[in-house]
């Protein structure tokens, strides 16, 4: 008869977990010897936040919840946080509160207190938990004890159920809404995912409408494309914004907002997998589903009709323009972003941290799909990029990854290059420091095992960034940039 922790190892891999992310320690025993049991990788991270965030990146990146195995939750929050503000489905398993209290409610979407009667509905409740919307963390806590217990197996599905076919008294509503409008606007946001972006590029495209994502929704149109206008709140977005006579935000979240009003006043269609929650703004109408489905379903609806009246040619050269600002004079932290993409290959992925400063290098990126450029919601976790390059190149084998952080950032998480290490991950971290007097990091990577480069020029940063880029394992490019401020703005209001 299976334990305890059978039965939790069985039902991850049932919700199509991959792999586990673990600090191991007494509490995680049980579960990490039925993971090797059942043959489901263990990634050991050298912290509970990294676990969490290797786990919300994979997650993120999959049609499935992420998984994390630690002590203590206490000890794992930033990471937890950072799933929910993300929207990324985790389950967190740690040992039990020894008071039996549900610790932190606000920061996971429910805490469960496993036991033998309740390990097989408890795991697949907690995997449709976490990828119901709005995704996110899901706790269970495991009492030592009760993880070596006799358990009877359930036959509990852990997978979500189809959402149901848009109305179609909805879908002619948004038709009649979009007709109306003489200049729509898109805006992607996080619930736009991959399955999703072909669709909303044709029906960007048919309209024709600008589009604008949120930093979460980095690539869902390709941000190379003439009607892909960058980031909500970033120039030249609040020029086009203020023109549009209606906003068609699809997959648009009110985290990705941080609560503060829509910065547009034009009457809002919202399209989504869930009804829309939060006051940032009341949608006109709404159309709930699967988004790619609802824009194949509404293209009939607007066949023949007149096209938007949008000047294509001055959206693009409002584009150029912005770039052009983008990349200042002298070596700057967009710079060499940007000698980074010229130097890899299309696929590559980038993982952007969050923090201050970090604002030009996500923009800097050009994400040409969905998870091409991983960012944090709000630019709000910091020490973010190590741990999602990591959790990247995992789960996209064969992909080149770069990590891009400034050193604070990377400080925090730089236990995390012996992983890298221990993983043989052809990782390319690129750290950008605009302090006079920092911390050497060619001589701290070097210290991991990790092959470092300085650079003081572009000149010097295609050098390193090119040695980086040929070698088998993790490398690190040190490039000392220009100090702040850039032709960049501040992170605006409606992303704080």
């Amino acid at each position: 008869m299976p334990t305890v922790a059978d039965l939790l190892i069985q039902g991850l891999r049932q919700a199509g977990a991959d792999r586990v992310f673990a600090v191991p320690g007494a509490a995680s025993r049980p579960l990490l010897a039925a993971a090797e049991a059942y043959n489901l990788p263990v990634i050991r991270a050298r912290s509970e936040t990294a676990a969490c965030l290797m786990a919300a990146v994979t997650g993120e990146l999959s049609e499935a919840p992420g998984a994390a195995v630690v002590g203590r939750l206490v000890d794992a929050l930033p990471g937890v946080a950072h799933a929910r503000r993300d929207r990324a489905p985790m389950i967190v398993l740690t040992g039990a509160d020894p008071d039996g209290a549900e610790p932190f409610p606000a920061v996971v979407k429910q805490t469960q207190v496993v036991t033998a009667d309740s390990a097989s509905h408890g795991i697949a409740h907690a995997a449709r938990l976490a990828m119901k919307e709005p995704r996110g963390p899901v706790h269970l806590a495991l009492d030592a004890r009760a993880a070596e217990a006799m358990a009877v197996p359930l036959a509990t599905s852990p997978r979500p159920a189809p959402l149901p076919a848009p109305e179609p008294a909805a879908l002619d509503t948004a038709a009649a809404v979009i007709v109306a409008a003489s200049r729509p606007l898109v805006v992607a946001g996080l619930g736009c995912r991959p399955d999703d972006a072909g669709w909303l590029r044709a029906f960007a495209e048919a309209l024709p409408a600008p589009v604008l994502s949120t930093l979460k929704a980095k690539g869902a149109m390709p941000e190379p494309h003439p009607l892909s206008l960058g980031v909500v709140g970033i120039e030249p977005a609040p020029s086009v914004l203020g023109r549009a006579d209606l906003i068609i935000a699809v997959g648009v979240d009110d985290a990705e907002l941080g609560g503060r009003p829509w910065p547009a006043t034009a009457p809002v269609l919202h399209i989504g997998r869930a009804p829309h929650a939060g006051e940032s703004f009341r949608p006109t109408a709404e159309v709930v589903g699967e988004p790619g489905l609802i824009l194949e379903e509404l293209a009939p609806r607007l066949r023949g009709k007149a096209r938007a009246d949008w000047d294509v040619a001055e959206v693009d050269r409002l584009k150029r323009e912005w770039s052009a600002r983008l990349r200042a004079p002298g070596f700057t932290a967009a710079a060499v972003v940007g000698i980074a993409r010229e130097l890899t290959e299309a696929g590559t992925i980038a993982a952007i941290d969050g923090g201050e400063g970090m604002l030009g290098a996500a923009l800097a990126w050009p994400a040409v799909a969905r998870g091409e450029g991983l960012v944090p919601n709000a630019l709000a976790t910091a020490g973010f990029a190590l741990p999602a390059a990591i959790a990247a190149a995992l789960a996209r084998p064969g992909r080149r990854v770069l990590c891009v952080a400034r050193p604070a950032g990377l400080l925090r998480a730089v236990a995390e290059l012996e992983t890298a290490v221990s993983l043989a991950l052809p990782i390319v971290i690129v750290a950008l420091d605009d302090e006079p007097a920092s911390l050497d990091l060619v001589a701290l990577a070097r210290g991991f095992g990790v092959p470092a480069l300085p650079a003081a020029d572009e000149a010097g940063a295609r050098r390193a960034l090119l040695a980086a880029l040929g070698g088998r394992g993790p490398a690190l490019v040190h490039a000392r940039v220009a100090a702040r401020p850039e032709a960049v703005p501040a992170l605006p209001a409606a992303l704080q």
